[in-house]
């Protein structure tokens, strides 16, 4: 297990084989990159043996790789359910085998029955791999606007989630400024493109990695993100900016670290929350008003 927290390839292709136990694992997609590329990327990765369960809302044609096709479309979730359950693993089985159940949205499900459906499938012995549309938006009725949304949801109760970004050159603010005018930059949607892994330990600590995946080739590489360099200040960064003089010379900054504040003097005393304030002339006090006694 060390491998896989130090290796972050290893972590990718134990969670598109499965090899990573989790419930529900959730992918996140846009407008801009669709996850079903990464759902073909489980679907590549997976035993032959397993039985694969596919659960469509919007999904016209079965998938190859599909062994059992349920149109969900127009159902309600305790309808869903009922018509998926038998080709689940059953209680009387003796030894039964892992099974994927796909759901290709789970945004035609309300939200406020989002956690009872899933907790319903998922089982020791069943993954559930469903795909939440972040472009599209969602509504709730009122009684249940204090709740949390179904994203928070989903991401807060899946034990894996993977962000699909498109691996582009574009601004993510102009991408995002386009998308919500249905206008569609070019080479979106693409094979190759970014996945942002968040696995979620059982000691409660998240590893979160990116990567770049091609799946024509299936190539996954890691990518290292830049981190911002910290500059330190000089004077000749306020050159010409302003007619001010913006420096600081090493007396004043010497006079600076001699100031003796008052919250200072408070540490010194062995009791703790001691306030320390000094009454001064110039302070507007009325001597009628109790409420204004500094001591």
């Amino acid at each position: 297990m060390a491998s896989t927290n130090n290796n972050p390839k290893v972590l990718l292709k134990r969670t598109f084989s499965l090899k990573e136990q989790a419930s529900l694992i959730l992918c996140t997609d846009t407008m801009a990159q669709s996850s079903r590329h990464v759902v073909e990327e489980f679907a590549n990765n997976v035993s032959d043996e397993m039985p694969i369960v596919f659960v469509s809302f919007e999904t016209p044609n079965k998938p190859k790789y599909a062994r059992q096709f349920i149109d969900a479309s127009g159902k309600t979730s305790k309808q869903l359910i009922s018509v998926l359950q038998p080709y689940l693993p059953q209680p009387q089985e003796q030894a039964p085998k892992m099974h994927l159940v796909i759901i290709d949205t789970l945004n035609y499900i309300l939200s406020e029955d989002l956690t009872q459906f899933i907790s319903t499938i998922a089982s020791p012995f069943v993954t559930i791999l469903a795909t939440y549309h972040q472009s599209i938006p969602t509504w709730r009725s009122p009684e249940f606007e204090n709740y949390p949304a179904a994203i928070q949801l989903l991401q807060f109760i899946a034990n894996t989630v993977i962000e699909v970004t498109p691996k582009t050159s574009i601004d993510e603010d102009d991408l995002e400024a386009d998308l919500s005018r249905f206008v569609i930059p070019r080479n979106l949607n693409s094979h190759i493109f970014y996945v942002t892994l968040t696995n979620k330990r059982k000691s409660g600590r998240a590893i979160k990695n990116k990567f770049s995946i091609n799946s024509k080739t299936h190539e996954y590489e890691y990518v290292i993100e830049k981190q911002e360099e910290h500059v330190e200040e000089s004077p000749e960064m306020f050159e010409g900016l302003t007619t001010f003089n913006l420096n600081t010379s090493e007396k004043q900054k010497l006079a600076k670290d001699q100031v003796e504040l008052p919250y200072l003097e408070a540490q010194s005393f062995n009791s703790g929350g001691a306030i320390v304030y000094e009454f001064e002339k110039d302070d507007d006090y009325d001597e009628e008003d109790p409420y204004e006694d500094p001591f």
